[in-house]
């Protein structure tokens, strides 16, 4: 979905696909058909925007066999779906029964994840719409923060370094331009927003910036507008945001608040679960984790990165983090110039809900996904930018 800003640029939004399990192209082009083309005729457009994950098998597939990046291109068209950014933070596995600490390898001290960035980006390349030149691509933030020392932070400062020489001639042959975004993620080397200021300033390339998910954003309980101005005083570009909202619990001594919680503790994905005391940040690296015995102070409220439908916040005692997406994206695009043009919701936990809560078919994850990107719509356009055909 494309959007003209009040100062004539456009905004994209598109769904993220990381949603839909798929390890091989073959799988990618069956989410087309049976996920992202019903997704768009709900919403009664005739082009609609994906945020594609593609593993690594897919992408090497793609980049090996430059067919096979025609056709999906085509595919894409004959289906009225269009990509201008890529999720490249899982590599692979995302749709395993347990993937908890798994999503964080191979990180950036390890060469395979240059080399399947730099993959992303010579797909990107292939697959923006014919009147679009510029691409982005989300990835890990740099990594988990256990074992990194000095000497993985030099690996990593290199390979985003040989990235951005990589992009910069990628743009010189296709004359499209790639840039990749660090997502900070609690329990990461890079965990807030603030996190990524000295790493990204030491790469000093402006093809190397952040992406903004306003559910890490909410769940390290940081102030957007203080957050985004930082960055912008910095010199960091947001090269992407992922909207999402993270689940909050405000009276989390309270049994029945412990109680609802509990139902979101589940075995596949990480999440990590913070409170702000006077003392800063504090917390555990899952939420079952939390829950058990003293582990997190339950005087303040705590925020659980898991990322709660958009439309749909949990009922009560619980509610979700929407309100620090709205502030996020006040900031983002409410002002006289966007300070990014790519948004993307990302919503890949429906499947890990709490069983009522659960799509029970294609259709209603589809009805679900259009209502994220309704919601997501309308503040955009209460935000002063117009929807676009």
């Amino acid at each position: 979905m494309r959007f003209r800003h009040p100062d004539g640029s456009t905004v994209h939004l598109a769904y993220c696909t990381n949603v839909h399990p798929a390890e091989t192209l073959d799988g990618v082009l069956a989410q087309l058909r049976d996920h992202c083309e019903p997704v768009r005729r709900r919403l009664g457009r005739d082009r609609l925007g994906i945020g594609l994950w593609l593993a690594r098998d897919a992408a090497r597939a793609l980049v090996s066999d430059p067919s096979a990046l025609r056709d999906l291109r085509c595919e894409l068209d004959r289906r009225g779906l269009e990509v201008v950014t890529l999720n490249g933070f899982p590599y692979e596995g995302f749709g395993a029964e347990e993937v908890k600490y798994r999503v964080y390898k191979p990180d950036w001290t390890d060469p395979e994840r240059l080399d399947h960035t730099t993959a992303l980006a010579r797909v990107l390349t292939g697959l923006l719409p014919d009147d679009v030149t510029e691409g982005s691509i989300s990835t890990l933030p740099l990594a988990w923060r256990t074992g990194y020392d000095d000497g993985g932070a030099d690996k990593a400062r290199t390979a985003l370094l040989t990235l951005a020489e990589r992009l910069d001639a990628l743009q010189d042959l296709t004359g499209r331009s790639i840039r990749v975004g660090l997502e900070p993620e609690p329990g990461c080397v890079v965990e807030t927003t603030g996190d990524a200021i000295a790493p990204l300033t030491a790469i000093g390339h402006h093809r190397v910036g952040i992406c903004v998910d306003t559910c890490h954003l909410a769940t390290s309980f940081e102030d957007p507008h203080t957050a985004l101005d930082t960055l912008t005083t910095a010199g960091v570009p947001v090269v992407k945001s992922q909207l999402s909202a993270a689940l909050h619990a405000e009276h989390p001594h309270l049994p029945e608040v412990r109680e609802a919680l509990a139902a979101f503790d589940e075995p596949r994905f990480l999440h990590q679960t913070r409170t702000s005391t006077a003392a800063g940040l504090r917390g555990t690296d899952d939420l079952g984790e939390a829950l058990t015995d003293d582990a997190l102070p339950d005087g303040a409220p705590w925020r659980a990165h898991f990322h709660v439908p958009l439309h749909a916040a949990p009922a009560a005692p619980l509610t979700s983090t929407l309100p620090v997406l709205k502030s996020a994206l006040t900031r983002l695009v409410g002002g006289p110039h966007p300070l990014t043009r790519h948004l993307e919701v990302e919503t890949y936990t429906w499947q890990a809900l709490p069983p009522e809560l659960r799509p029970r078919s294609r259709t209603q994850l589809a009805d679900g996904i259009a209502a994220e990107l309704t919601l997501a719509r309308d503040l955009l356009t209460d935000l002063g930018l117009k929807e676009l055909p």
